[in-house]
């Protein structure tokens, strides 16, 4: 370790010349609304060199004394240009104005023109949430996790599906990231709506591979949604009225422009609408979901800035003596601070808490039962940038988080009897420390790397226990008494070197060739025998019992803008090997069961494909194309014969077309389609008859066997600009949208069945979750 670090301030400190240096140093912000601007080009014409600004819009660049040119650019905006003589060190905050031209309303994305040639990252994905807004969405709700869904190397098990699957890792392998909180569970009403309120989201960035040293927890990939910090430059309203739920969001600064906050807050009203229509047994029932957002920050001097956010939703179901919900609350607090004009600080402090309850019956009742689980995290964690240099940034810092699961609190009446069916919380902490370099050396070669130790310890009080296999692939017997242990004593500690490296080779102005390799750790597990995800699924904890996921991924691709950036192409191919999978035994038991870790298998996994993406970027017509041929598996002892089989969530081909007409004036259109293979499953291959029954059978007992049928599905949508501005300044527009456009019934599962009328006929049933066109209508205003 100590050479590596030597390594990285070595090779940096050789581009610090003898002759003085001078930094200029500053934020980039929206000139329309105060909000720093990720990503913006800081290019010294002089010296063809640049930096572009960090998530919270600093710069940063050390230069020889004397006069230079700064070009400030970002797609989407006016480019700025100031000269500037260094002979001091200098702050140089500035204001972009979005452009005029009418090329601006048809941009799919805003960042700098040739950020996927030119930077380091690979395998990330940025949509902007002007783009995600434009596309046909269920129910006309914009919905950031079905957008996503539409990249490349991303998929689902299918519609009514939580989460998405990124390059061969579960749901539970992506780490969710609100405001640098985590989110546990990032779905509404099932999967079928994620909990982000569009009108909130500021950014959004997907990071598949080459995952740099700063980020950790998970092993497949990063989402990191950025929340808007609110207009400090006026008061604004804006939200929607939608066939299902209604949205309104309120900004507004204070302290004279120095602070600034958003509140934006959503609601269903399925029961409201559903009343009328129920009979008098349902008029109570409940099936409703809502989420509250919002985001304060205040700027103390030049070099401090605070900020706060939080979210809070929740799912309610229920009626007639049931009563089922979930949801998520998180808080994040930061503190950005500019030790020098080359040393950034970013403070972290975060709460998570994803929590469900289930109940049947009242407590003063002879019969019921109430049930509920959570996880908590809290963490603290400092970041720092130091701007070595134009051509070398380094990052270094760490992380604590802390974890509380309780897996049940539950108690079971039973004829007037009171039966406890609690389990033991299950505590534990993580602790990281990482560095990293991003360096250019020439105009051709830029280099990201670095490292990144975890430490992760479970820990007491409670009772834990050592298992034995009885027969392997079967349930695992625990060895009684168990093992006692203090609060704060060590169950179990695990540490874990996660080396990161990325290599970007300009091949020319126009195109670069990348190579990655990341190794990750994950020390939280999603216990789930489902074919999908449901909001009952247990977060258990690293243990004595369950070994941490470790994930080895190496991606190369190519990269290529053709007509002045207009056009952008690249193909990706990777291949990741998986570590420590979790699998279940014949028959397990997830819920409510003391010894669940007696119920696990594990075993390995292996990934592997290539994403082709194609993304044209302004004109009238805008839009990308993007198909991944790939393939997920797994081997675990003991299941289907020891071999290799495929994941539930195995999807070999998957093309996605996304399209946005933007004509000029009031009218545009968009349009989506998907077509991917179906997901496996596991059939029977024969069968046999007892006592005039036909049973099944599956010869060979090989797991996923078959696959249901193919997805495909095409959804449209117009929108129309009003005329008149509201109260007299305000924008307005209508958006019509249909989901399943021909009609199709997609299967999401197919089981077999013994005919009504003649039980020795079996049949495969289709079931399909969405199996009708679904028209919408929505209407959206800013003012």
């Amino acid at each position: 370790m100590k050479y590596f670090l030597l390594l990285i301030f070595s090779i940096g400190f050789l581009d610090v010349a003898a002759q003085d240096r001078r930094t200029v140093s500053g934020y980039v912000r929206d000139g329309g609304n105060g909000e720093g601007l990720i990503g913006v080009s800081v290019f010294v014409r002089e010296t063809s060199s640049g930096v572009t600004t960090n998530p919270y819009g600093f710069y940063s660049i050390t230069l020889p004394e004397g006069s230079y040119t700064l070009v400030f650019s970002y797609v989407g905006y006016d480019n700025q240009e100031k000269s500037i003589t260094l002979n001091q060190d200098l702050k140089q905050d500035l204001e972009l104005a979005q452009t005029s031209k009418e090329l601006a309303e048809v941009l799919v994305s805003a960042r700098r023109e040739d950020e996927n040639v030119k930077s380091i990252e690979m395998s990330v994905n940025k949509v902007e949430m002007k783009t995600i807004r434009k596309m046909p969405a269920l129910l006309g709700e914009v919905d950031l996790i079905k957008s996503i869904q539409l990249l490349p190397g991303v998929s689902t098990v299918g519609e009514g599906s939580s989460g998405f699957n990124v390059r061969g890792g579960d749901i539970s392998q992506n780490l969710v990231l609100l405001d640098e909180a985590p989110v546990y569970n990032s779905s509404h009403l099932f999967g079928f709506f994620s909990i982000f309120n569009p009108d909130a989201v500021k950014d959004v960035k997907l990071i598949k591979g080459g995952i740099a040293a700063q980020y950790g927890g998970r092993i497949s990939s990063i989402l990191d949604v950025r929340m808007k910090e609110g207009n400090n430059k006026k008061r604004e309203v804006s939200g929607g009225i939608g066939t299902i739920f209604s949205r309104l969001t309120y900004e507004q600064p204070f302290a004279k422009g120095k602070g600034s906050f958003i509140v934006a807050g959503r609601r269903s009203y399925l029961d409201v609408l559903a009343k009328p229509f129920l009979n008098k047994d349902l008029r109570d029932s409940k099936f409703y979901y809502y989420d509250l957002t919002t985001k304060v920050n205040y700027r103390l001097g030049d070099k401090d800035t605070f900020f706060a956010s939080g979210y809070f939703g929740r799912d309610v179901f229920g009626g007639g003596g049931f009563g089922f919900e979930w949801g998520n609350a998180t808080a994040t607090a930061r503190w950005n601070h500019v030790f020098s004009n080359r040393l950034f600080m970013n403070l972290t402090g975060y709460y998570s808490n994803y929590d469900y309850s289930l109940r049947v019956g009242e407590e003063t009742e002879a019969d019921a039962f109430r049930w509920n689980s959570r996880i908590i995290s809290s963490s603290f964690k400092p970041d720092f940038t130091f701007y070595l240099s134009p051509g070398n940034q380094i990052t270094f810092g760490g992380q604590y988080i802390n974890y509380n699961a309780k897996p049940a609190n539950a108690v079971a009446i039973s004829e007037n009897e009171r039966i406890d069916l609690s389990q033991q919380p299950k505590h534990a902490d993580e602790s990281a420390l990482y560095i990293g370099s991003e360096q250019k050396l020439g105009e051709r070669l830029a280099l990201q790397y670095g490292i990144r130790y975890s430490l992760f310890r479970s820990l007491g009080p409670g009772t834990y226990y050592d298992f034995v296999d009885v027969e392997p692939g079967t349930r695992k017997d625990p060895v009684l008494p168990g093992k006692e242990y203090a609060k704060g004593s060590v169950v179990k500690q695990y540490g874990n070197w996660e080396p990161r490296a990325s290599v970007n080779i300009g091949v020319s102005d126009r195109s670069s060739l990348k190579v990655s390799y990341n190794r990750t750790a994950q020390y939280l597990h999603l216990l789930s025998n489902t074919a999908a995800s449901t909001p009952l699924d247990v977060w258990t904890l690293s243990s004595n019992n369950i070994k941490p996921q470790v994930a080895d991924q190496v991606a190369l691709g190519w990269f290529q803008n053709l007509a002045g950036n207009a056009y952008e192409f690249s193909v990706e191919v990777y291949y990741k090997k998986l570590f420590n999978q979790i699998d279940y035994v014949p028959s397990s038991s997830l819920l409510l069961n003391q010894f669940v870790e007696g119920d696990l298998l594990f075993g390995k996994g292996r990934a592997y494909g290539a994403e082709f993406y194609a993304k044209k970027n302004n004109g009238k017509l805008t839009g990308w194309v993007s198909y991944t041929l790939a393939r997920t598996e797994r081997k675990v002892n003991t299941i289907s014969n020891n071999q290799w089989f495929p994941t539930r969530f195995d999807k070999p081909h998957n093309l996605n077309v996304v399209a946005i007409y933007e004509p000029g004036g009031r009218l545009s259109f968009s349009g989506n389609f998907v077509l991917t293979s179906g997901t496996p499953a596991t059939f029977p291959t024969a069968r046999f008859e007892f006592n005039g029954w036909p049973l099944p059978y599956n010869h060979g007992n090989l797991r996923n066997n078959n696959r249901i049928g193919t997805y495909h599905r095409l959804d449209l949508s117009a929108t129309l600009k009003a005329k008149k501005k509201l109260f007299g300044k305000g924008e307005q527009e209508v958006v019509f949208s249909v989901y399943n456009v021909y009609n199709r019934r997609n299967p999401f599962s197919v089981f077999g069945r013994i005919n009504e009328e003649n039980v020795m006929k079996t049949e495969a049933v289709r079931y399909a979750v969405m199996g009708s066109i679904i028209p919408a209508v929505t209407y959206n205003f800013e003012f």
